[in-house]
């Protein structure tokens, strides 16, 4: 991997991806994996993005994914940052009934993961760092992209040229490569915003990851791997809030900030206090009206930016990546050409239906849990009581959060 300027001044690969995030970077290790020679170009400078105020946010790694991690290299760089998720339980306000998931039911093994952004960064970058098939350029701007039957040129801030069969977009939601194909989207925000920081508790959590449903949004308590000193001490909180609140609650002073917290946290895990700093972030929905264009594949957020209420959004976009893999080497071991339409097409109908169902489950989750609507609450409480008592459904559930369920790719497929 090279993260500076080369002398050269024009590059040529198989593929190029524009961004090196969370999706980017990874997708350039799967399909380096899978024979490809890839360029990445990212805006961000790595150095920035290890840095624990650049993001503070924490995702869930589901079951599939972490196989996929493993297959291509980046879980051992990864496992030791990690939390694993035991047990899950799903509240609604003050009533008594309760959802509980629990690993037990589904296997030994834990139904996912809980790793902080900054450190999935670091472990997809230092994977990539001994990669002969990879050319990772930041931070470097992307200036233009020329598409055309015959492939793909890009031309970067510094005047070099990148050429390419196909290019990947996984610039995020508000990406440059989709806006300049011409590719509409329909996108709606949320009234809510995400409040997100990390407590320190006095109990241990136990690996469990709690979701209590409050009438603004959900209230996540999700466990991190904590200290050496305090192992299992830590925990990453996303609160949601209405959108004209949630700025003021993350401007408040130290003390009455924590006051607030812990109404909604609780006293379960004894005392808590609130380590480093307090993001406030935007939720919305959007989904680009296709996923291809002529030479150009949209993956992750570029593609498919959903509500964080079941902690779905980064595994749709590995899922993304592995299904990628899967229709490009075959292609290639096919003699054929990876950024023709009939192979692009192939990877949109594999998942334009599971991320359309998946942006339509967290919508509609979120529309029915964010409220205090006496009837609604009751109707929705009854059925968490309901499901949990069903546990061919619940089983079912949890392997579908655990991103189990369905045509799985070959990178996910291990032991499934």
């Amino acid at each position: 991997m090279s993260s500076k300027a080369s002398e050269s001044a024009s590059l040529n690969a198989d593929i190029l991806i524009v961004g090196g995030g969370l999706v980017g970077a990874v997708a350039a290790r799967a399909l380096a994996a899978s024979g490809f020679e890839v360029v990445v170009i990212d805006g961000t400078d790595p150095k920035d993005a290890r840095d624990a105020a650049f993001d503070g946010r924490a995702s869930a790694v589901a079951a599939a994914s972490e196989r996929l991690l493993s297959a291509i290299g980046v879980w051992p760089y990864l496992e030791p940052e990690v939390a694993p998720i035991m047990d899950i339980r799903v509240a609604d306000g003050r009533s008594p009934l309760f959802l509980h998931y629990n690993h037990e039911d589904v296997g030994a093994g834990p139904l996912g993961y809980l790793a902080e952004n900054r450190h999935i960064r670091i472990a997809a970058l230092a994977a990539l760092k001994n990669d002969k098939r990879v050319t990772f350029i930041a931070p470097m701007r992307v200036e233009g992209l020329e598409r055309d039957p015959g492939g793909v040129r890009a031309t970067l801030a510094d005047g070099r040229t990148v050429d390419a069969r196909l290019a990947i977009a996984a610039d995020g939601r508000g990406s440059k490569i989709r806006e300049g194909a011409g590719i509409r989207i329909t996108s709606w925000r949320y009234p809510q915003e995400a409040i997100v920081c990390t407590v320190e508790h006095e109990h241990p959590h136990g690996f469990v990851a709690h979701e209590h449903f409050l009438p603004a949004g959900p209230f996540a308590i999700l466990p991190l791997r904590g200290t050496d000193e305090r192992p299992g001490c830590r925990s990453s909180i996303v609160w949601t809030e209405r959108a004209d609140q949630a700025k003021a609650m993350v401007g408040l002073p130290d003390d009455v900030f924590r006051a607030e917290l812990a109404k909604r946290f609780g006293d379960f895990m004894g005392g808590i206090e609130v380590v480093g700093p307090r993001f406030c972030h935007p939720l919305g929905l959007q989904f680009a009206h296709t996923s291809v264009a002529e030479r150009l594949v949209l993956i992750g957020d570029a593609d498919h930016g959903m509500h964080p209420i079941a902690g779905q959004g980064l595994n749709m976009g590995y899922r993304d990546v592995a299904a990628l893999c899967d229709v490009l080497g075959e292609a290639k071991r096919l003699g054929l050409d990876i950024g023709s339409a009939a192979v692009l097409q192939r990877y949109q109908r594999w998942r334009r239906f599971d991320n359309t169902l998946m942006l339509a489950v967290t919508d509609g989750l979120n529309r029915l849990f964010s409220n205090d609507i006496a009837p609604i609450r009751h109707a929705r409480d009854f059925g968490l009581g309901m499901v949990n008592k069903m546990p061919p459904l619940k089983k079912m559930l949890m392997r579908s959060a655990m991103g189990l369920m369905g045509d799985l790719p070959t990178m996910m497929r291990r032991g499934s």
